[in-house]
This record gives structure tokens, C-alpha cells and sequence, in this order.
């Protein structure tokens, strides 16, 4: 028989036992509180990098509440069909071993927007569950997940902190009555970078070993999500291996800057806030010039402002945790950004009907609207019903 894995064997069976995450612990038991009174949303979201604790904080919420866990992978769900098959009967149907029942769907990453309607399913699963769902994926903030978040709470996991992760290794040594140096504990522990999982599958493979403090562990090469990167930032002393910090987070310069922007006043206040500030528009200057001029040798100075720069602009290193938040501008900018497709569509076949330049159309755009409103017109031009409302509405006429 294998042996079992230590990340199984020591995995949370309770809120105590769950490590640095004390904030998600209290608004998990928040969401169950609401939800047994009949109040708030019948989802939660647990979001965060990998290996920071989402299962198994959920196992821990199951066994704290005597719930059955009954649990899903999202991977396995990636139609309408296979959600009415397996998920809709466990939001319905009471649990046989328990009172209680929590339902787990993990990596909800798995479900893409292409999957023959699975995530409209599960958003009308959620709406109507009679059990609390519990829905955990490494970065939520995908578009196609506006409608999941809009019915769900969210709760934030954070890196796990390399002392907490030490801590924690510590404890499971003397379980298993071994020993190890504790310069290869701190080892394993910063390599981890946040991940608590590959540290303890790290430290079962060198307590085996004859000589474990020879053994080179190699730091894990993962892509940083948006939060820890403002982190990194916001708290952290600046340092020159920041200036390729935003080369592993998947996300456009454009979109972080919008993050940072929304983000500097909950960290920075007084003279910090305007050296910041600061900083980020010599960054929107940079940004211009790089697409007017086609400079691309200035992006290393829009990076380096973005991060280095902001992140000296305070006096003191910060601590606690912050709760970061989504840009308000990036909707604006989306809706903007479709009202503009609908117009050069509008545009373009108004353009051919008539034998003139897209460009010309777009320009008198203003003056030509007046004809685009009558019903015939827009018959003729073959408008789709979403051109029509776009017309309809009050735009600007400089649109």
C-alpha cells in the first residue's frame, strides 16, 4: 500500500488547526451565519494562489459544522448535462449519513465560458441550492466569472508567511517523531513562496533522505496573482528583483495599472500618496510615448516605475493584511469599449451601403445618426437589435 501523502495525513480537520489564514476563517463563519438565517447569497468563493489552504478550509468549515462535504471538481463538470446530472440532485436532496450538508465545487478554473453552458447552469445552481456552496479557484477575477461573483461572497486567501510555514513543518516532524536541521527547514519554507502544500510535500521527501541538507530545493516558479504582486508593492521593501515583478502576473500593464491606481489610497496617505502618484503618471507618460513613437525600450522604465518606483515612495515597510480591490474604472473602460464596436459596426455597413470610407463614416458619424434612426433605414442596413438600442439611446453626439 502507498503511503500516504503528509498534505493529506495533516490536512486541517478543524478552524484551529487551518494556518494563516485567521481572516478567511471569520468571514467563512460569517457566510454560514448569514445563510442560516436565511439572509445573503447561498455561494461562497474562496480565491488564492496555490497551495494556500481553499479545500482545506472547506473540509475544515464541513467537519466544524458536522456537515457531509460533498465535493466536485470542476474539471469533471464541463457541460449543462453532467451539471443536472450529478450537482442539481445534491443541492436538492438531503444528506443520509448527517444533519447538515456543505457542497464543495473545487476549481472552478476548470469550467470555461465555451463549456455548452455549465457555468449558466451552475450560476442557476447556486441561486437556488438549499445547501451553502463553497466554490474555490486560484484567480476568479476572469470575466467570464462576473455573473459567479455577483451571486457569491468572496473571501481572499493570502500567501502563507515562510515563519507560519516553518511553524507548521515543525509540527508535523514531531508527529512523525523526525528531525531536520532548521537551516533546511527555512529553506523549504522561503522557496515554498506562500504554498504551504509543495513545502510539506518538500519536507516528506527530504526527512527520507540520508543527507537532506544537501539537497537543492528549487524555488517555485509560479505566476503571481494581481493581490500578492500590490502586496509585494504596497508592503514590502523595494528591491531590485521587483522590477521583473509584473512579468509573472497574467494580466496587460494597462489592467495592473488600473489596480495600483485604485489600490495607493487604502495603503499610502500625505506625502506617500503624492510621490506615488506621482510615480504612476511619469508611468502613463512613458506609456504614451511607447505607442505613439513606437519607443519599446521605455517599457523598462514603465516597469520599474509601476513597481520599484511606487514601492520606494513610502517612508516604513507596512504590515497587517489589506483587502485589495477590483478597479471600478475596468468596467467603465468595457462598456466604453463596446459602445465604440457597436459604432464602428453601425458605421461600416452604413460605409458600404453607400459607397464611402469606414474612416469618413465614423467621422460624420454625428450627422449621419439622424438618418440611422429611422426604422426603414435601419432595415435596409440589416441593423441587429443591439445596434438599434445602441442608436436609440441619448450618446453623446461626439461619439
Amino acid at each position: 500500500m502507498a503511503e500516504i501523502t503528509w498534505t493529506e495525513k495533516y490536512r486541517p480537520k478543524n478552524f484551529s488547526e487551518v494556518e494563516g489564514q485567521e481572516q478567511a476563517v471569520f468571514f467563512l463563519k460569517e457566510f454560514l451565519k448569514k445563510f442560516g438565517i436565511g439572509g445573503g447569497n447561498r455561494a461562497v468563493i474562496i480565491h488564492g494562489p496555490p497551495g494556500t489552504g481553499k479545500t482545506s478550509l472547506a473540509y475544515a468549515t464541513a467537519n466544524e459544522n458536522k456537515a457531509e462535504l460533498f465535493e466536485l471538481n470542476a474539471s469533471d463538470l464541463r457541460n449543462r448535462e453532467k451539471l443536472l446530472e450529478i450537482l442539481k440532485p445534491a443541492t436538492e436532496q438531503k444528506s443520509l449519513t448527517k444533519k447538515n450538508k456543505i457542497i464543495l465545487v473545487d476549481e472552478v478554473d476548470g469550467i470555461s465560458e465555451t463549456d455548452r453552458g455549465g457555468l449558466l447552469e451552475l450560476l442557476a445552481l447556486v441561486e437556488s441550492s438549499a445547501y451553502p456552496m463553497i466554490i474555490t479557484a486560484n484567480d476568479i477575477w476572469n470575466r467570464k466569472f462576473t455573473g459567479l461573483r455577483k451571486k457569491s461572497d468572496l473571501i481572499q486567501l493570502k500567501e502563507i508567511d515562510y515563519k507560519t510555514i516553518k511553524n507548521a513543518m515543525i509540527s508535523i516532524l514531531r508527529k512523525e517523531k523526525k528531525f531536520l536541521d532548521i537551516d533546511v527547514l527555512t529553506n523549504i519554507a522561503v522557496k515554498a513562496r506562500g504554498d504551504l502544500r509543495a513545502a510539506i510535500n518538500d519536507l516528506q521527501t527530504a526527512s527520507g533522505m540520508p543527507k537532506p541538507e544537501e539537497i537543492i530545493f528549487d524555488e517555485r516558479n509560479k505566476g503571481m496573482d494581481i493581490f500578492s504582486a500590490l502586496r509585494m508593492i504596497f508592503k514590502g521593501k523595494p528591491t531590485e528583483s521587483m522590477l521583473q515583478l509584473f512579468d509573472s502576473v497574467n494580466m496587460p500593464l494597462e489592467e495592473i495599472m488600473l489596480w495600483v491606481e485604485e489600490n495607493l489610497p487604502i495603503e499610502y496617505s500625505g506625502e506617500e500618496l503624492a510621490r506615488a502618484i506621482d510615480m504612476l503618471s511619469r508611468v502613463d507618460i512613458f506609456k504614451k510615448r511607447i505607442y505613439r513613437q513606437q519607443y519599446w525600450r521605455f517599457l523598462i522604465y514603465e516597469n520599474a516605475l509601476l513597481s520599484y518606483g511606487i514601492s520606494s515612495s513610502k517612508k516604513n515597510i507596512k504590515t497587517g493584511f489589506t483587502s485589495y480591490k477590483k478597479p471600478t474604472r475596468i468596467l467603465k473602460i468595457w462598456l466604453s469599449n463596446k459602445r465604440i464596436e457597436k459604432k464602428k459596426a453601425i458605421a461600416a455597413k452604413y460605409a458600404q451601403y453607400v459607397h464611402i470610407g469606414e474612416k469618413r463614416a465614423m467621422a460624420e458619424f454625428a450627422m449621419i445618426k439622424h438618418f440611422l434612426l429611422s426604422p426603414e433605414v435601419q432595415k435596409e442596413l440589416r441593423l441587429s437589435e443591439e445596434e438599434v438600442e445602441y442608436l436609440s439611446k441619448d450618446h453623446n453626439p461626439t461619439q
